[in-house]
């Protein structure tokens, strides 16, 4: 989550006497030398300079280690924090070229590492797959790098190369000793005039991160240490997984498994016109589906051709041995896609030596054959695995069978709904609208009780705000059927206000607010009323966080009055803050309510402190990691409650205060 920046509307024209001057010739034309532009512009290179860029540096030198092990020159790989906050990523591979190169005049390290677009993804002599296509991920890591040394040990020698200040060379790569193995290690130090807002690596990340690496590469071992603090404090964990995506599959539905699971991980691989494929998938017991796609080990976040010809090939295998079968009579509606893959985990992965991704993030793979490709490797061995394993087939189309079977009950009960005169087209009466309908400008409060909801409604601005009352909690969609879902009262209300639909038909252009904002008590009971919500919205509106329309408020915990002077304060240091700048005599004649729950506001205290634009303190809602998202949605809001259990433990260390 980040804070909401309260700025002009982005249709807003700039004042006069801020625009640009009018002259406009050739000695405006800026030329970035070298590493220049990537110091002017990092977020075009590493998406932002918050934590989330700095750990992009780590991932693009880890990524430049993993393809040397799909190259099948590499299969061990150390990843080190280091005290100070360095790190340092040791692999066992050819060792980067030290000799010079024609083109650049320069060493084959200095020119990897300095020069844009250098570097040997771009030959398939070299590189038959890689995840880095761009040949800028050494570059940018050393523009953006206090300081960054290379060592490479290759035919023989070890020749050492250091860079400074945003990828100056130091000096020139030179032989420093001998040695019998090869391979090479980089050491980097984060600029922290670029990384403003933190240069301290999380452990965690680092950890995850290297943890899926070793599973889409199967045999590859990844350690990956944390040496910062005393010797007490290190960490070190080892990942090698032989089974591939395989161990993956069994790995996220760890906490779903049970000893009466009656479904087992199918999996299939295959190569086809120099595209390798590998794909495993298991049921579970969930309601939620958890499928992920990858090309070359990048996750495609908004899968592609490789998920589509997945999808293609389940549902019509699926459907073909329903019906051969009799799981489906004759007169049955086929197995949807949504049908198919409820409660599925799935992971796909291909190999492929000349992806073509649809936008810089390499978000969604775009390669037509795959689509295809995909979708007869995988379909021919699902058909054969359901043939040859008859057991296993029948506890499968039991579960898709009962998954189509709630689909039509849910859709019957949308329809007897839409016939009593609730359609769809019509707004719930518990929601008080605003005025206006351009959606860009219109927010809708989605707030906990009936209190709560009048002070709100009374506060709001009319024009541009909208407030929704909930009744108590709604339901838990994490372990929940469709049909009880949407036989929920709550859950039906803010689908109608909303607007766009929900699941696979959700339209996020049609919604009728572009701010949704989650605006409960600051007790516990809020917050489980906040992750509830989150969790509907995950499962079912996904595009509205995913495209930053979530919200959550930030009401005061205090009021803290002096005569006729009141202070509102978000949190206990902001009140320790207001203690100390009134100085101790003023303080002790401070009264001070801390409010249980919004009800306890008036109209005007709850617009001024939580809902005016110009005051209210908001977090926006975001996904950096949806792999993860799933993985805490599912530990919080699952069945099972061992994990959840350890989740508490693990966390509880960190909890200041529990009813704020």
């Amino acid at each position: 989550m980040d804070n909401e920046t309260l700025e002009q509307e982005k249709g807003n024209l700039i004042p006069k006497e801020e625009k640009s001057p009018s002259k406009y010739t050739g000695d405006d034309i800026q030329v970035l030398e070298g590493l220049e532009a990537v110091r002017k512009r990092p977020g075009m290179y590493i998406g932002s300079t918050s934590s989330t860029g700095l750990h992009h540096c780590v991932w693009e030198i880890i990524d430049n280690a993993i393809d040397e092990a799909l190259a099948g020159y590499c299969d061990t790989i150390h990843v080190t924090i280091n005290e100070g906050n360095t790190i340092t990523v040791t692999d066992n591979g050819r060792g980067i070229p030290v000799d010079i190169v024609s083109k650049s005049g320069k060493s084959g390290v200095e020119t990897v590492y300095t020069i844009l677009h250098a570097g040997g993804k771009f030959s398939n002599s070299i590189y038959k797959v890689s995840g880095g296509l761009h040949g800028v991920g050494a570059s940018v890591v050393n523009a953006l790098s206090e300081w960054l040394e290379v060592t490479v040990h290759k035919d023989g020698g070890i020749y050492y190369i250091r860079f400074e200040n945003g990828g100056h060379t130091v000096e020139p790569l030179k032989r420093i000793g001998d040695c019998s193995d090869s391979g090479t290690i980089v050491t980097f130090k984060p600029d922290g005039t670029v990384f403003t807002e933190t240069t301290e690596f999380d452990y965690g990340t680092i950890r995850d991160r290297v943890r899926q690496m070793a599973f889409l590469n199967k045999g590859v071992r990844i350690i990956v240490s944390d040496n910062r603090g005393s010797e007490e404090n290190h960490q070190r964990e080892e990942f090698c997984y032989e089974g591939g995506v395989k161990e993956y599959v069994t790995y996220l539905n760890r906490n779903k498994e049970t000893e009466e699971n009656p479904y087992e991980v199918v999996y299939c691989e295959g190569v086809q016109d120099d595209i390798t494929v590998e794909i495993a998938m298991q049921y579970n017991d969930s309601y939620t589906s958890m499928i992920y796609s990858f090309c070359n080990n990048i996750n495609t976040g908004d899968g592609g051709t490789h998920e589509e010809g997945f999808r293609m090939a389940l549902t019509r295998v699926m459907n073909k041995y329903a019906r051969a079968n009799k799981f489906l009579k004759e007169n049955d509606e086929s197995l949807t896609q949504d049908d198919v893959k409820e409660g599925l985990t799935a992971i796909i992965s291909i190999k492929h030596p000349n992806p073509q991704y649809e936008g810089q993030t390499k978000g969604k793979l775009g390669n037509s054959e795959v689509r295809a490709i995909v979708s007869n490797l995988f379909g021919e061995q699902l058909e054969r695995y359901l043939n040859e394993n008859p057991r296993q087939a029948k506890a499968i189309m039991g579960k898709v069978t009962l998954a189509a079977n709630a689909r039509i009950a849910a859709r019957k009960a949308r329809e007897t709904t839409r016939k009593s005169g609730l359609g769809i087209s019509s707004l719930p009466g518990k929601l008080f609208d605003c005025q206006s309908k351009e959606v860009e400008k219109c927010e809708l409060y989605i707030v906990e009780g009936n209190s709560a909801g009048g002070s709100a409604k009374n506060g709001r601005d009319r024009k541009y705000q909208a407030v929704l009352p909930l009744r108590g909690k709604i339901l838990n969609v994490e372990k929940a059927q469709l049909k009880r879902i949407f036989a929920n009262a709550e859950i039906g209300n803010m689908i109608l206000a909303i607007g766009g639909g929900y699941g696979n038909d959700f339209d996020v252009s049609k919604i009728r607010y572009h701010k949704i904002v989650i605006m409960t008590d600051a007790d516990v009971d809020g917050s489980h009323i906040r992750i509830l919500l989150l969790t509907f919205f995950y499962r079912f509106m996904k595009p509205l966080i995913e495209q930053g329309y979530v919200y959550i408020a930030q009401p005061p915990l205090y009021k803290a009055s002096r005569g006729n002077k009141d202070y509102y304060c978000y949190n206990d240091e902001q009140l320790a803050v207001l203690r100390e700048k009134l100085g101790p005599v003023a303080s002790k004649l401070l009264k001070i309510q801390r409010y249980k729950g919004l009800g306890e506001m008036n109209a005007e205290q709850l617009w001024e402190t939580t809902m005016d634009p110009e005051k209210r303190k908001m977090l926006r809602v975001t996904i950096d990691d949806a792999m993860e998202a799933d993985k805490i949605f599912d530990e919080l809001m699952g069945e099972d409650v061992l994990c959840r259990k350890e989740f508490i433990k693990e966390n509880a260390k960190f909890v200041n205060n529990l009813d704020i």
